[in-house]
Order: C-alpha cells, then sequence, then structure tokens
C-alpha cells in the first residue's frame, strides 16, 4: 500500500525537509466551552490565516463553517480534531469517569479537505480499562489512516493522579513511544521544559515531535521561551492554542514565533 498521501499532505503541514512548523490549535471549545479567543471562531481563524501559519487545528464542524464562509485570505492546510475526552474537565473539576470517544473517522476528515487528523492518547491515568481503550481507539485510527493516506498526528499525554509533571522525560519517552508504535506519523506532546532533556526525546522518538504550548500561564515571553527551546530541540515544531489566541497582541506574538521557528533571536530573548 502506498504512503505517498500521507507524505504529501504532512510536507504541506511542515513545509517540507529543515522546515519547523508553526501551527495553532483552536479545538478547545469542545472540551471547554467558548474561553476568551474564541468567542469569535471565524474571525479568529482568518486571522490565523492571514499570520500565514503552517495549519489550523479544528473539529470538523469548525472546518465546515470555514469551508462555508469566504475568507479574505487563503486557508492553511487544516488538522482534524476526531476524537474527545473528559480529561480536560476532570482536571477542571475534578470526580468523574475517564473517557474517550471517537467522533468522526480518518475518511470524513479527507472529505472535508483536512491534511491529518489528530486524536488523543492519554497515559498515566493508573485506569488501565481507560488506557487500554486509549491505545485500541488509536490503534484503530491509525489502520484507517493507511487506508486513506491521511497523516495521524497522536496528541500523546501523561495525566492523572500520579503525574505531578507532565513532562518528565521518563514518561514523554514512554507515551511517544507508544505513539510511533501504533502508526503515529507525527507526535504532539508537552515539553520537558528545557532543550537538552526535550532533545533527547525528539532523538529517540521514530517520528517528527510538535510541541505543544498548554495553559496559558505567564507572559509572552514565557510562551515564546517554549518555542525557542522546542527549535533549539530540533521539534518539527510548534502547536500552540491559547498561548496565541490569548496573547496580548496575537499576530506580533505569531510573528515573533515565526522568526524563532526559523532560527532568528534564538541568541537574543528579548528581542522584539
Amino acid at each position: 500500500m502506498s504512503d505517498y498521501g500521507k507524505k504529501i499532505r504532512l510536507s504541506r503541514i511542515t513545509g517540507g525537509p529543515g522546515q519547523r512548523a508553526l501551527i495553532v490549535a483552536f479545538d478547545h471549545a469542545l472540551v471547554l466551552g467558548p474561553i476568551p479567543g474564541t468567542e469569535d471562531p471565524l474571525t479568529q481563524v482568518s486571522r490565523f490565516a492571514q499570520a500565514r501559519v503552517n495549519a489550523i487545528l479544528l473539529h470538523l464542524g469548525l472546518m465546515r463553517r470555514c469551508a462555508e464562509t469566504c475568507c479574505e485570505n487563503r486557508l492553511p492546510p487544516l488538522l482534524a480534531r476526531i476524537d474527545w475526552t473528559s480529561m480536560w474537565s476532570v482536571r477542571v473539576h475534578g470526580g468523574g469517569a475517564l473517557c474517550s470517544s471517537l467522533l468522526a473517522h480518518p475518511e470524513d476528515a479527507l472529505h472535508l479537505g483536512a491534511d491529518a487528523v489528530v486524536t488523543y492518547l492519554t497515559m498515566g491515568t493508573g485506569d488501565s480499562e481507560f488506557e487500554s481503550r486509549e491505545i485500541a481507539r488509536n490503534a484503530e485510527v491509525a489502520r484507517e489512516c493507511e487506508r486513506v493516506g491521511m497523516p495521524l498526528i497522536i496528541e500523546s499525554l501523561a495525566r492523572g493522579p500520579r503525574i505531578e509533571t507532565p513532562g518528565v522525560p521518563e514518561w514523554l519517552r514512554l507515551h511517544t513511544r507508544i505513539a510511533a508504535e501504533l502508526g503515529a506519523d507525527a507526535v504532539k506532546t508537552d515539553y520537558t521544559g528545557d532543550p537538552g532533556s526535550m532533545r533527547s526525546i525528539i532523538k529517540e522518538c521514530p517520528v517528527p515531535i510538535f510541541v505543544l504550548g498548554g495553559s496559558r500561564q505567564g507572559s509572552d515571553e514565557d510562551a515564546l521561551e517554549i518555542v525557542r527551546g522546542a527549535t533549539l530541540a530540533g521539534a518539527a515544531g510548534v502547536i500552540l492554542g491559547r498561548k496565541v489566541f490569548q496573547a496580548a497582541d496575537m499576530q506580533l506574538f505569531l510573528r515573533r514565533a515565526r522568526s524563532l521557528l526559523d532560527g532568528a533571536e534564538i541568541l537574543s530573548p528579548q528581542t522584539s
């Protein structure tokens, strides 16, 4: 079975060999509701496109609305989030059972024009039945992606009562490898906190790694440190959500993030 379709679609997202992708995650509202920065989604998507980001991560419902709405700027490649998890609401509100659901199939995303699909893989929960279902669900999606030529990006995470620091290298090393073994073409995961340890995770993973941004904490400069660290570590790029659309000046933040990913500003953190 040829994997040319996967290679072509993934190259649209990454920009080609030697490039680092700047991807905006805009899939928060399904699990968190209309948090700040997501209230006018079509306008925000248009602003991301104007900034020429490499790709945007959306749920299929918003992808459909984007296709129906004429954008002044050409849409970049779209990543389709095709599953849902209770993990975020359990973490915020406490209690409740961990569960996840597949919302669509890779072929559905293909019909809507997506260049890749994204799924969750959560480890370290202490719930073996939940994690067994996580493995089976991702394996099923991976096989479907192989059949239709759709790249699969698995968002592998360590979350649960035993996980005090999600970016601990031991956990990252474990679940990113699991994601690769299941058939992921790339992985979206946490940052260790420093380029050196992150570099070892990236080097040992058989597929490219995109560093995620996480919740909005600290200043824009703090957020840019993650981009700088991911660049120095050799990541395939970054996938940032709240750190982008809740930034004090979103367009400036995106320009600076792009500059870092392209290799500028690395030695001068305070450059603006």
